[in-house]
């Protein structure tokens, strides 16, 4: 039996690539989901956190006030991470790109962005110091500026989904020639 109350009317019928009709155009867009080791890895903060913010009721309950606000401030600072691993990524608006580290965040605007291409490269393995051979999405600056890398097939949001990352290059790519279309250089 179809629950049609759990799903908007027509997303599964839409593109992936198109934005649904209520989504603001202005804002910031992820041009992909979080990937599975992402996920993972926030879900398992967010379960410490769940066992600290208990081990705060009970050590409160015990009477000891200074321990139970070290250890909630603990737990808030590990959902925080849990929050921040899930936001990190790169975001696209008309206004330009926004690469969301875990301690940095780095807004580049169009008018700073000569070209957004795919490279075969090194890149780091899920963030780690070991790198491997692998597929990355990089932005030439105006007058030859190195800025950052966006994306990698090796990231934890495109670690073993090769067609993931292609996709969200393709998508990256194509805003990137439209929104610097729109900007006057």
């Amino acid at each position: 039996m179809p629950l049609p109350f759990l799903t908007a009317d027509g997303v599964f019928d839409a593109d992936e690539d198109e934005a649904l009709p209520h989504v603001d155009p202005e804002r910031w867009r992820r041009p992909y989901r979080p990937g599975p080791w992402r996920v993972a890895g926030a879900a398992l903060l967010l379960l410490l956190s769940a066992f600290m913010l208990l081990a705060t009721v009970i050590i409160a309950f015990a009477g000891t006030w200074a321990g139970a606000a070290v250890a909630g401030a603990a737990s808030l600072a590990v959902i925080g991470s849990a929050l921040r691993i899930l936001r990190a990524g790169v975001w696209v608006s008309p206004g330009g790109l926004r690469h969301v580290g875990f301690f940095t965040t780095r807004s580049i605007p169009w008018s700073e962005v000569e070209q957004v291409r795919k490279v075969q490269q090194p890149v780091r393995w899920l963030g780690l110091p070991r790198t491997v051979q692998g597929q990355a999405l990089t932005v030439a600056g105006r007058g030859g500026a190195e800025l950052p890398v966006l994306l990698t097939d090796h990231s934890a949001d495109f670690l073993s989904r090769g067609e993931a990352f292609d996709r969200a290059a393709v998508l990256v790519e194509a805003w990137a020639e439209e929104y610097r279309a729109a900007v006057p250089a």
